[in-house]
C-alpha cells in the first residue's frame, strides 16, 4: 500500500471494452504500465495492435489460475468487465491471493453492495485496498457529497442530480442493466430511511434547477446509482435523493439508441454532463458540482487517479472502502482539472438562503 507509483504495472481486466480502452490510455498517460486482460483472447490481441508492447494475458473470470497469471507482477488491478455480478467476486479473490489493490468501475448497484457485504472483513484483515464503483456512477457522486459535507460525517439529506446532454449506452451498460433488472424482477431500488428497498410503483417525475447553463430541467426521481451504496458506508445519511434528466432516461431505455461515437482525438463522445450534489446537515446546505464530457471517458481519470493514490499510500484506510472514505475528497476532485473534469464547491448557506 505504501509503494510509489514509478512504472508500476496495473492489470486492466476487460481492457478491450469501451471504458477499458480509456483506462489503458490513461494509465499510459500517467506513466503506469497496463497489463491487458479479459475474457476474450481475440479482442485482447486486437487491442494490443493499438497499444504495442503491452503484455496480453487472457483470463476467463471463472478460471482462478488464469486470473492469478493475469495479476502476477501487478501492483493493482482495475476491473472494467461487466456484468460485475459475474466478474467482481472472482477478480477480488485473485487480488486477495496476489495481495494487491482492487478497483472497479461497476455501476451495478447490487454488485457494489455485494462487494461490501462479502469482502469487507477479509480485505480489512489482509490490509488490501478494495474500491468498488470508482467511476462516474458511484465514485463521483460519493466524492462530491463528501466534499460538500466537509468535516461533517452526517447529513440529514443528500440530493444527487445528473444532467446528461444525451445518453448513448455502451454494450456494457446494456448488459449490466439487463442483469440488474433481472435481479430486481421488475422492481425499482431506492435508498430511503437508511436502507436500500425495492419498490413497485412508477418513478416520480419532477423538475430540478441545475446550475447554469443547464438550468431548470425535467428529471426522473429515484434514479438510484451506485453512490447510494457507497455514501452510507461512511456517512450517516438517512435519505439519498437521486435524479436524472428525463431525456437521458428516455435515451438509455430505448432499445435502438446508438452506442457512443468518438468526436475527438481521445475517442470521447460529444455527450456532456453536470453532476449537482447538495447536502443538508442541520440548518446548513452546501452544493458541489462537477462538469465534463463523456461519462465513460471521465471514468478513466477517476479510477486511474485512485490507483495512483493507492500506490502512493495516499489512503485513509484499507479493506473495502467507498471513494470518499478512503481518499481526501476535496483534493481528489481538484486534481482532476487537467483531466477534463471541473469541480466547484459552493459556500455553506443556511437552508433558508438556498431555498
Amino acid at each position: 500500500m505504501g509503494s510509489s507509483q514509478g512504472a508500476a504495472a496495473v492489470t486492466v481486466f476487460g481492457a478491450y471494452g469501451h471504458t477499458g480502452r480509456f483506462v489503458v490510455a490513461e494509465l499510459l498517460d500517467r506513466g503506469l504500465t497496463p497489463i491487458l486482460s479479459g475474457r476474450d483472447a481475440g479482442k485482447l490481441r486486437a487491442l494490443a495492435g493499438d497499444f504495442p508492447g503491452l503484455d496480453v494475458r487472457p483470463a476467463p473470470a471463472d478460471d482462478p489460475a488464469s486470473l492469478d497469471r493475469a495479476l502476477a507482477g501487478a501492483a493493482a488491478v482495475v476491473n472494467c468487465a461487466g456484468p460485475f455480478a459475474a466478474t467482481s467476486a472472482p477478480v477480488i479473490e485473485a487480488a486477495l491471493r496476489a495481495r494487491i489493490a482492487y478497483l472497479d468501475v461497476a455501476a451495478e448497484v447490487e454488485a457494489v453492495a455485494d462487494t461490501f457485504a462479502h469482502f469487507a472483513d477479509r480485505a480489512r484483515d489482509a490490509g488490501i485496498v478494495v474500491v468498488p464503483a470508482m467511476a462516474f456512477y458511484g465514485g463521483l457522486g460519493d466524492l462530491l457529497a463528501t466534499a460538500a459535507l466537509g468535516d461533517a460525517v452526517a447529513a440529514d439529506e443528500v440530493h444527487i442530480a445528473y444532467a446528461l446532454s444525451s445518453w448513448q449506452p455502451t454494450a456494457g451498460t446494456r448488459g449490466s442493466g439487463k442483469v440488474s433488472r433481472g435481479r430486481r424482477e421488475g422492481r425499482r431500488l431506492v435508498y430511503a430511511k437508511g436502507r436500500l428497498e425495492l419498490r413497485t410503483d412508477e418513478a416520480p417525475s419532477s423538475r430540478w434547477s441545475f446550475p447554469a447553463p443547464v438550468g431548470n430541467r425535467a428529471v426522473v426521481g429515484e434514479f438510484t446509482t451506485a453512490d447510494s451504496v457507497t455514501i452510507p458506508r461512511h456517512l450517516s445519511a438517512p435519505d439519498i435523493h437521486t435524479f436524472m434528466t428525463a431525456e437521458a432516461v428516455k435515451d438509455v431505455l430505448a432499445p435502438d439508441t446508438a452506442p457512443p461515437e468518438p468526436v475527438d482525438e481521445r475517442g470521447r463522445s460529444a455527450q456532456t454532463f453536470l453532476v449537482d450534489v447538495t447536502v443538508r446537515a442541520g440548518g446548513t446546505r452546501r452544493r458541489a458540482v462537477a462538469r465534463g464530457q463523456d461519462i465513460y471517458a471521465v471514468t478513466a481519470p477517476l479510477v486511474v487517479e485512485a490507483v495512483g493514490r493507492v500506490l502512493a499510500g495516499q489512503v485513509k484506510t484499507a479493506g473495502v472502502a467507498a471513494p470518499g472514505e478512503i481518499f481526501d475528497a476535496h483534493s481528489f476532485l481538484g486534481s482532476l482539472a487537467p483531466h477534463h473534469l471541473s469541480y466547484e464547491l459552493g459556500a455553506a448557506e443556511t437552508a433558508e438562503e438556498s431555498g
